[in-house]
């Protein structure tokens, strides 16, 4: 990585630009591959959005994160993705150093379906001083999952103390937003420590129709996160530091369930309970903690960076207003009130990280015209665990059949057999080399061996150069190979409930790789993804107040991990009467399978200028996006079965999950003690299947534009007021047959999501 400002120290510097090893003065657009670098200070000061997946949303081009509604667990965690790859295949970094993934894998309603990802809201805006976007592949460099590009979030450390106090709600009066943040840096020794505290009041939204007893919106979401970030002179070095720990509790609603004339009554109610229905809530306790500690020094001429850093990511659920419908329909064969518990814990995940990096880089100037050179070794200990359930989250007390059925209504609980805690390491070294060829001409060159416990070795490079015509034009291109290791969560995952299959109590299984159901099913042991990458592109700079960038690229991946779907003895005789004596009756599996080819461009324009008593900026950022499925290749076991193994409807989820255009057209114009900022965002259309499928038409999200409008007034240079609106005009997706989508409702949350126009105020004081 490079550097964007000043150094650390003289003779230790600090690495901050994502994407290059070097140390020196290397800017955004002299990088041989596309990154941005997003300044946070004015988005936490004034910006309309409260957490950072949602400012990024509206900043990055090809950046994708949409909250989700009626989807598990996926609602308590927003994923997000570059270029519209999964969420795992984008790699997100802190200070330069890697990053943990949630515990969560998304499965039920969501997008990035069987993706892990990072929760990106575990961090406070206050903390960040600025994201750097690598919008390009950099497993070479990295390691696992950069195959989409790299994140890497940069936090402060700078003298002095600000607190921000924002609000916010929808116009339809909910949702209910409250943020308290401060940060204060403070000399401590011989160095500065940055604490940033914030709590994040997120009320529920609800945008179902009078009548309809679902509740459709956001979640309800409580945040305490406490982070410091800090740099020392120890010795003839530098000793760094960064800890941050969040505790989050947060609400979903599930699907409704129907009261007294309805179907649900003993099967998924018990009229003593809720005669007029129910909306079980999902719960979630997330505890999220991250540590890095390192020292940074000269050894022999060479920078060397020695670190160690830990991740953890803990996800306990609770069922509440809910009931186990087989517990209450014994009580009342049994002469009771027909009635169980109305709460449960349902069990959990945790994942656990710890990465150790050794990392040297040193300068030759005597090489042509400058070289930096850098290698490297990681070591890497992974841990999962599944956590079971109380009992009654899972049992099926009256009998399988009999009438009511198993389990906590909304999610059931992890089983006994579902219990899980598996680890593995993986061991990495990297070359990295940056070469001023001429004064014109730049060449980066890496290759990266990677060897995991668990499935074997692989090995990456990576080339990249930049070429400056003029000194306003620079042309720039890679490229490279990746890959993604599959996630501890995908092989391991199981979820088991019981079900009535065809007169016979039988289980149905998500079930974990190399275990007996998905060995008798024939499902080979998961691997890598691979990728390769190509991006060409350029970067004018015609006056020193404008720049632009434009980028194009081409991601192909093979053996792509994904969720199949569920087969049974209807779907796949054969494989359903192996699977039937085994006591299942239905199971589904994560299995390398497909391979997906992405291209798209990328362009971004700023400008500054003095318009009348004031300035004005703009800034343009486009993306152009696609992702095709080009190949399925089913195990041998499932030959013939590829239908069942990726339905239509899975498929649109991989290549439309996120929009195929976004763009964003910010004006900022400050005169005086006032300042505006509009900006206009596009989101291109979607197309999502339907669960009836064919011949009932996939559903088309037509392309939407939205716009935010905010006002700041600086009372001086210290205070500033902001007041505004996110989406003003109160758009929409498109209305849809509520029966076909995934959410049960008139339309899915996609796109900007579907809550409406919402109005926010912000006041921020430095002391």
């Amino acid at each position: 990585m490079a550097q964007a400002g000043t150094s650390a120290s003289a003779d230790v510097p600090s690495v901050t630009v994502v994407g290059s090893r070097r140390t020196g003065n290397t800017s955004a657009t002299e990088t041989p591959v596309p990154v941005d670098i997003i300044p946070m200070g004015r988005a936490a000061e004034q910006g309309g959005q409260f957490d950072l997946a949602q400012t990024l949303t509206y900043i990055s081009p090809s950046f994708n994160s949409t909250r989700q509604t009626g989807a598990d667990g996926a609602d308590l965690v927003d994923s997000a993705a570059l270029r519209g790859l999964g969420s795992d295949q984008t790699l997100v970094l802190v200070n330069g150093k890697r990053r943990h993934t949630t515990a969560l894998v998304n499965l039920f309603g969501a997008r990035n379906r069987g993706n892990t990802g990072t929760d990106m809201n575990a961090i406070p805006l206050l903390a960040i001083k600025n994201v750097q976007v690598l919008r390009d592949g950099a497993a070479a460099q990295y390691g696992s999952d950069a195959i989409a590009g790299v994140i890497n979030i940069e936090l402060k450390k700078s003298l002095g103390c600000e607190a921000v106090l924002g609000a916010g709600q929808y116009t339809q009066h909910d949702g209910n937003n409250y943020l308290a943040s401060a940060y204060c840096g403070v000399a401590v020794g011989d160095g500065v420590v940055g604490i940033t505290g914030e709590y994040l009041d997120r009320g529920r939204s609800n945008r179902a129709e009078e009548g309809n007893p679902r509740i459709i919106g956001d979640t309800k979401a409580k945040n305490q996160t406490l982070y410091l970030n800090g740099e020392w002179n120890v010795g003839p070095g530098k000793l760094y530091g960064t800890a941050g720990v969040q505790q989050r509790d947060a609400s979903s609603a599930a699907f409704a369930r129907g009261g007294l004339g309805s179907d649900d009554i003993p099967s998924r109610n018990a009229a003593a309970m809720y005669p007029n229905g129910f909306v079980p809530f999902i719960n979630g306790d997330i505890e999220d903690r991250y540590a890095t500690v390192g020292y940074r020094t000269l050894i022999a001429g060479w920078n060397t960076d020695l670190s160690q850093t830990y991740g953890y990511n803990r996800m306990d659920y609770t069922i509440a207003n809910t009931l186990n419908a087989s517990i209450a329909n014994a009580d009342l064969l049994n002469g009771g009130r027909g009635v169980s518990a109305n709460s449960f814990n349902a069990g959990g995940f945790a994942f656990r990280q710890l990465t150790t990096n050794a990392d040297f880089s040193r300068f030759y100037d005597g090489i042509l015209n400058g070289m930096n050179a850098a290698f490297g070794f990681e070591y890497r200990n992974e841990n999962y665990q599944i956590f079971s359930g109380v009992p009654g989250s899972y049992i099926d007390a009256d009998g399988v059949g009999v009438g009511g059925n198993a389990g906590s209504q909304g999610f059931p609980g992890f089983q006994p057999g579902d219990a899980t805690d598996r680890s593995r390491h993986s061991t990495a070294a990297y070359i990295d080399l940056e070469t001023d060829v001429t004064e014109r001409l730049k060449v980066q060159t890496a290759v990266r061996y990677e060897r995991y416990s668990d499935f074997g070795s692989t090995t990456t490079g990576k080339i990249a150069a930049a070429y400056r015509l003029n000194p306003a034009f620079l042309v720039r291109g890679s490229a490279s190979t990746g890959f993604r290791a599959p996630s501890l969560q995908q092989v391991y995952f199981s979820s088991t409930f019981t079900d009535f299959v065809s007169g016979v109590p039988l289980d149905v299984v998500l079930a974990p790789n190399g275990g007996k159901v998905a060995a008798a099913a024939g499902i080979p042991p998961l691997k890598e993804e691979k990728s390769k990458s190509l991006t060409f592109g350029g970067t004018w700079n015609p006056v020193p107040s404008t720049s632009v960038t434009a980028d194009l690229y081409r991601i192909n991946i093979d053996d792509r991990i994904v969720l199949s779907g569920r087969f049974d003895a209807d779907n796949y005789p054969a494989l359903g009467a192996t699977l039937q004596a085994l006591g299942v009756g239905q199971a589904q599996f994560f299995v390398n399978s497909i391979d997906t080819r992405t291209q798209g461009l990328d362009l971004t324009a700023s400008n500054r200028a003095n318009l009348g008593a004031g300035k004005l900026t703009t800034f343009l950022a486009l993306n152009f996006s696609k992702t095709e499925v080009t190949g399925v290749h089913a195990p041998s076991a499932l030959a013939g079965f590829e239908d069942v193994l990726l339905s239509e409807r899975e498929r649109l989820f991989i290549e439309q999950g996120g929009p195929r255009r976004k763009a964003t057209l910010g004006f900022d114009y400050t005169q005086g003690q006032l300042e505006t900022d509009f900006k206009i965002i596009h989101f291109g259309p979607q197309t999502l299947g339907t669960f009836s499928g064919s011949p009932v038409p996939n559903a088309h999200y037509e392309a939407k534009t939205s716009a935010d409008l905010s006002f700041t007034w600086a009372f001086s240079e210290k205070t500033k007021l902001t007041v505004g609106g996110t989406n003003i005009f109160n758009v929409k997706p498109t209305v849809q047959d509520a029966n076909e989508t995934d959410n049960g409702f008139k339309y899915d949350s996609v796109q900007f999501g579907l809550n409406g126009a919402a109005y926010f105020a912000r006041v921020w004081h430095r002391f």
